[in-house]
């Protein structure tokens, strides 16, 4: 199974008018990464920058001049999430900017089917949050410190690590062969006999005779329904003997008491 993390950065929060200017994501194969990236600075084409989104990511016009337009790396960003699912950090933000810059290029827009939200799957598993990535990062002891401001490709490597996190966990981990093995193009499945060997002698019982003619004793004080007569027909002849000699080793061995009531 191939996914996408991926993130993006914006000239500001109206997916109409404003524009994506960093688009970055990263490869995960069965849930572990590839090493495969994706990761560009977009030219607005004239759109500014709002103040309020440029405090987030630090992305300014003078960063982006010279940089391709979206236009200019759609097909690589196509080709590279091609039959992929695509992982965001609140999906309805990212998929709604893709979906209209590929719409000014006469492209569909994203199947729905193909997006997970990782923030959607945060609130159902920690209801009470928080759950921003900042928060989910320390929520599993996941390093964000060089994360000083958004940055699309950084942001999708920490999901990503998030990602894994919410699914599952390192747990993951132990499904490494069979995970990598259609990667590597062959059948390489390690399966592993385990063999629990018999002991040469068997240990030696921690019961005393003493012990266990003091049980039979308490047991035969029961009467003949009782439930440890059932479970152990050794026990249970052992019992019976007891009671049919009331001057033998076993009747001493629990003094007579009071006769028992059945409970009303």
């Amino acid at each position: 199974m191939r996914e996408i993390i991926f993130d993006t950065e914006t000239t500001g929060l109206d997916s109409r008018d404003d524009r994506v200017i960093e688009l970055g994501g990263v490869e995960l194969v069965n849930r572990f990464p590839t090493g495969r990236t994706f990761h560009h600075y977009i030219n607005p084409q004239g759109r500014a920058i709002h103040a309020e989104a440029q405090s987030v990511h630090g992305i300014s016009a003078a960063d982006l001049a010279g940089k391709p337009s979206f236009a200019e790396i759609a097909e690589e960003w196509l080709k590279f999430t091609e039959g992929a699912k695509l992982v965001a950090h609140n999906a309805t933000f990212d998929i709604g900017f893709l979906n209209v810059e590929f719409g000014r290029l006469g492209h569909p827009p994203v199947d729905n089917g193909l997006v997970v939200d990782t923030l959607a799957l945060a609130r159902r598993k920690h209801p009470m949050g928080p759950n921003s990535l900042d928060a989910l990062c320390r929520r599993y002891g996941i390093d964000n410190t060089k994360r000083t401001k958004h940055g699309a490709l950084l942001d999708s490597e920490l999901l990503a690590e998030v990602y894994i996190e919410l699914i599952g966990g390192k747990q993951a981990a132990l499904i490494l062969d069979s995970a990598t093995a259609p990667a590597q193009g062959g059948n390489n499945v390690r399966h592993i006999e385990i063999i629990v060997a018999e002991r040469p002698a068997p240990l030696l019982p921690r019961l005393t005779e003493a012990e266990r003619a003091a049980h039979a004793a308490m047991v035969a004080t029961l009467g003949e329904k009782a439930l440890w007569l059932k479970a152990s027909p050794q026990e249970a002849a052992q019992a019976l003997s007891s009671c049919s000699h009331p001057r033998s080793g076993l009747s001493r061995a629990i003094p007579p008491g009071p006769a028992r009531q059945r409970p009303q």
